[in-house]
């Protein structure tokens, strides 16, 4: 294909899909639970609808996945996903009421949830081909995070947080623009067979990492969606909001930098107990404050936590499953980062949040934390 055959421009289109991405996931993360705040919704209401995501994720990132590998029209998926959110959205503009809105937010989801494992996938693949590293590519995702998390915190603050759908409309609209530029870098791969991706997925090793995946994302989750939700609790105005999520952003890329570099130095299972004992110690820490300047200042252990984590997961999940069925274990990725973890996540932490407060919420982040920490030790040591 003409597209493949200049690198350089590939790599601009996918790091600018990547930027553009995150900067809804920005929205998604850090303003929607705001919105739905100031619009009346109690916490349990917010807990509810961010719980709908997971829940269509499981069967959306599997049909996702299987397409693409079945197909392999992966560029075509990623079209009809960023399509789907643009309708979703549009839709979305004139709700205030709460079943109106979580019906959407579902429509919106079934068309969310499988971005990132897909756009992964296509990165993984792109990276391959033209000897470059994911890192390297997937950075500018947490650059577009970082800057728009500041950005779109200090908007807000000024035009008010109806403006909220507008802006995640806009993002939507420039990374549908680049995922059709984009090369479809799965069209040379062999015939899809769904015995040999059962083979893969039945085995011991593959079913404890996941497993142990699971663990992680939902102390991952529990920080992500009940962080900006506590900080307003505690006084926090959203640009300060808005300056956590920086925090948190700007911090992975220096560490995706140097995972880049020296990454293949160390082995995935110790990286990922590593990480998994920080994210132990940071929401343990979330629990226990109660000025929300210091939430900003948590908020960059995230480059020990997800930006070890999440590289390093995808980095032995390439050396399990084969290009053949990258979509599919991508997706499989996604069903338990996404929907598993989000949902025990979000309906366990909207209960306790309600019940108990923000600090029970951390508390109990933390100690899936720390059983993640003792069984990637567990495997690590047993393997050795």
């Amino acid at each position: 294909m003409k597209k493949e055959n200049r690198p350089s421009l590939q790599i601009g289109y996918l790091r600018s899909l990547h930027f553009f991405n995150y900067a809804t996931q920005t929205l998604i993360v850090t303003f929607f639970p705001l919105y739905f705040d100031d619009i009346g919704f109690t916490k349990l209401q917010i807990g509810a609808v961010y719980s709908i995501g997971p829940m269509l994720s499981i069967f959306a990132n599997l049909l996702a996945g299987i397409v693409s590998d079945k197909l392999r029209g992966l560029r075509r998926v990623l079209n009809i996903i960023f399509l789907g959110q643009l309708i979703a959205l549009a839709l979305l503009l004139p709700q205030r009421e709460f079943t109106a809105i979580a019906i959407l937010m579902a429509l919106f989801y079934l068309f969310q949830t499988p971005v990132n494992s897909m756009m992964d996938s296509m990165t993984l693949l792109a990276a391959s081909r033209m000897n470059r590293s994911f890192p390297s590519i997937r950075m500018f995702g947490s650059l577009g995070f970082a800057l728009c998390s500041l950005l779109f915190g200090l908007l807000l603050k000024q035009i008010g947080s109806d403006w909220t759908l507008w802006l995640a409309l806009g993002t939507v609209i420039v990374s549908l623009v680049f995922s059709l530029l984009i090369a479809d870098f799965q069209t040379k791969m062999s015939k899809f067979a769904f015995g040999g991706l059962w083979a893969i997925f039945k085995r011991k090793e593959t079913l404890a990492f996941f497993g142990l995946v699971a663990l992680v994302s939902v102390a991952h989750r529990m920080n992500e969606g009940f962080l900006a939700v506590a900080m307003r609790e505690l006084g926090a105005s959203d640009s300060l909001i808005g300056g956590a999520w920086l925090a948190s952003a700007a911090s992975e890329i220096p560490i995706f930098f140097l995972l880049a570099k020296f990454g293949h130095r160390f082995k995935e299972i110790p990286l990922l107990a590593i990480a998994s004992t920080m994210y132990m110690i940071r929401l343990a820490m979330l629990s226990f404050i109660h000025e929300p300047a210091w939430f900003v200042v948590i908020q960059a252990m995230h480059s020990v936590t997800f930006g070890i984590y999440y590289v390093t997961a995808l980095r032995y999940l390439q050396s399990i499953i084969s290009d053949d069925f990258r979509s599919s274990g991508q997706a499989l990725f996604g069903v338990v980062w996404t929907g598993i973890a989000g949902l025990i996540a979000g309906t366990m932490g909207g209960w306790l949040y309600d019940a108990f407060g923000f600090a029970s919420v951390f508390r109990v982040g933390s100690g899936f934390a720390f059983a993640a920490a003792i069984g990637f030790l567990y495997v690590h040591f047993r393997r050795a």
